[in-house]
């Protein structure tokens, strides 16, 4: 199934204010961003929604590459979505877990399983799958510094 995830439960037992630049940050000419940093933001409050059932993990793998989820990044994962077709799940299948977009299939009465690589196929999951979506990526979180900084 070619991604790895290895999960952690979300703690919220501390809080993190950080600066934050509610005017945006430009990408084009520079700014004078401190003049603008008048409140603060807590990463916590920002990215979970549902404290109970949000969980972290660390991708592993490429197989989500094309849709920008690559090998190492920080995704934020709610349990208590209901998932819509297109949304990108951790799936639990055959006794594995997977990162995959999930796909309705109403014609043919099934759910398809699809990599954001074409290197991989998509899994169709049928009845005789051990099969469970576990929760719905809310967020992935990119390291733009290179590995070792």
């Amino acid at each position: 199934m070619s991604i790895k995830l290895t999960m952690y439960s979300a703690d919220l037992s501390s809080e993190l204010p950080l600066p934050f630049a509610d005017q945006g940050v430009r990408a084009g000419f520079p700014s004078p961003a401190q003049d603008y940093m008048t409140d603060s933001i807590d990463l916590n409050r920002e990215l979970i929604r549902h404290p109970a059932t949000t969980f972290y993990a660390r991708a592993s793998g490429d197989s989500m590459k094309d849709c920008g989820i690559d090998d190492g990044d920080l995704l934020v994962i709610d349990k208590a979505l209901d998932p819509q077709d297109g949304d990108i799940v951790v799936a639990f299948i055959d006794g594995e877990f997977t990162l995959k977009t999930v796909r309705f299939d109403d014609k043919e009465k099934c759910i398809w399983l699809v990599p954001a690589n074409e290197e991989y196929t998509p899994i169709k999951i049928t009845e005789e799958n051990n099969f469970l979506i576990w929760g719905v990526l809310t967020y992935n979180i990119k390291r733009q510094l290179r590995k070792g900084r």
